[in-house]
Parts: structure tokens; sequence; C-alpha cells
């Protein structure tokens, strides 16, 4: 299996589309702590209450591994239930008490607490790359499942990095899926009127370099953080680049 390295971007490629955080950003260590601050609150009173959520005890949630499992690359409304799902739970979709829309709101507000707190920044790597595919002529885009997309782009100071942005605001608006369906993606290239085998998707989450794969774009790039280089391959993506920071929950090496 191939070592992450520098991209060699085939001939045929149009345009590029980059995942946000975790690629662009800094930022999913701070998703990732979120969702732990949400989650840890959430199981700690439910097995206090009741008893359930991790075998009658609190089983915190896992910044590594539930993550990267369960809401990593997701829609926040996606990563609640997926997770729920895991601990053998399930909440309504929407009502008083507990449910997936009130947990995923709540999950915003941590987020947006921490983001404008500590601010965030972009990784130079990944903007070196992306400054060398607009001086060659190549189209790029933001995508993210993230409504708060906008925001963490100026926060970093790289918004004008990117000729449009597909996210979570245009997801809800237009009914796109999230991943690892490949709709805002394709939402990015037809934006952009280029053709998906044209295009490049670079991601870091399993999720969204599957939906590289399944949107049939030309070139798909999994970004390692650390250790993670052989799953992305697995997962369909045909070049692995490494990139410093903490992609995630203290990982100077892991995925967001």
């Amino acid at each position: 299996m191939a070592e992450p390295g520098p991209v060699a971007w085939p001939d045929h490629i149009e345009a590029v589309l980059f995942d946000v955080d975790g690629v662009v950003t800094d930022t999913a260590r701070v998703h990732a702590a979120a969702w732990k601050r949400l989650f840890d609150a959430f199981l700690s009173e439910r097995a206090r209450t009741n008893g359930t959520g991790g075998q009658g005890r609190f089983a915190p949630f896992d910044e590594r591994e539930d993550y990267v499992r369960f809401v990593d690359g997701r829609s926040r409304l996606d990563g609640v239930r997926a997770f729920l799902a895991s601990r053998g739970i399930r909440v309504p979709e929407r009502g008083a008490g507990d449910t997936v829309a009130s947990l995923g709101a709540r999950k915003d507000r941590h987020f947006l607490q921490a983001l404008r707190r500590s601010g965030t920044s972009a990784f130079p790597v990944v903007v070196a790359i992306i400054r060398g595919l607009r001086e060659r002529g190549c189209a790029t885009a933001a995508v993210s499942a993230s409504r708060n997309c906008a925001e963490v782009l100026r926060a970093a100071g790289v918004a004008d990095l990117f000729d449009v942005r597909v996210d979570g605001v245009d997801a809800a608006r237009s009914g796109l899926a999230g991943k690892p369906a490949p709709d805002l993606f394709l939402e990015a290239a037809r934006r952009l009127g280029v053709a998906p085998g044209r295009a490049a998707v670079v991601e870091d989450a399993f999720a969204g370099v599957e939906a590289g794969v399944r949107g049939g774009f030309g070139f798909v790039v999994g970004v390692d953080h650390g250790g993670r280089a052989a799953e992305l391959y697995r997962r369909g993506a045909d070049a692995v680049i490494a990139v410093g920071g903490t992609g995630g929950p203290e990982r100077g090496q892991e995925n967001r």
C-alpha cells in the first residue's frame, strides 16, 4: 500500500472540491470536542435516571473511535442518529425533551461557542495546494455538511480561495443527502459547470471518500492526519496526502 505523499493531479482534472473541517481548516478537533460534550452529558444523565446507555453504566463518547465511526463527515442530525443507534438508543426526531433535533441544536451551540472563543486556522500545506491549483487554472469549491461552513472559512481567512461553496444550508434548502451520498459534491460540480469525471474530491472522512467514489469523480484524494492511509485507500482514495495539525481530537494524527 502506498504511503501518503505529494499529489500528482491528472491532466483531465478541471476542478477540485475540498471538504472543509479537517481538510482545509483545523476545526475537526473543535467538532469532536463539541460532540463529546453533547453526548457525555446526555449519556451520563440517561444512565443516572434509567440505567440505560452503555449497558446500564455511563460509557463516554470516544473522541477517536466513536467520532470516526459515527459522526465524521456526516450531517449533524445523521451523526446524532448514527451514534445513538450504536448505543441502542432511540429518541424522537422532534418534540419535547431530548430529540434528534434538540441534540443536534445543542451540539451546534457547543461548536459555535468554541469557534468564537478560540477561532481556527487553515492547514498551510492545503492552502498551498489550493493556491497552486488556482494558478494552473483549476476551479475550486468548498464542500461541507456543516451549516457553519461560511463562518469557519471566514474565521480561517480562506473564504476567497473558493469559487463556490456548498454546505449544510444548501443541503437543507435543496434536500441534498449527506455523505456518504455524493449529493453535496455533485452540486458543487454542477455549480462550477464541470462533469464529475473531470473533477477531484479531497476528503479526510471515510464517508467523504466513499461519496467521491459513488459520485463518479475523476480523482479522489484522502487526507491523512496520521495512521489512516491504508483505510482511506481501502475506501477508494486514488491518492493520500499527509497533513499536519490536529485533524481531530488530540490527534496530531487522525481524522476529524
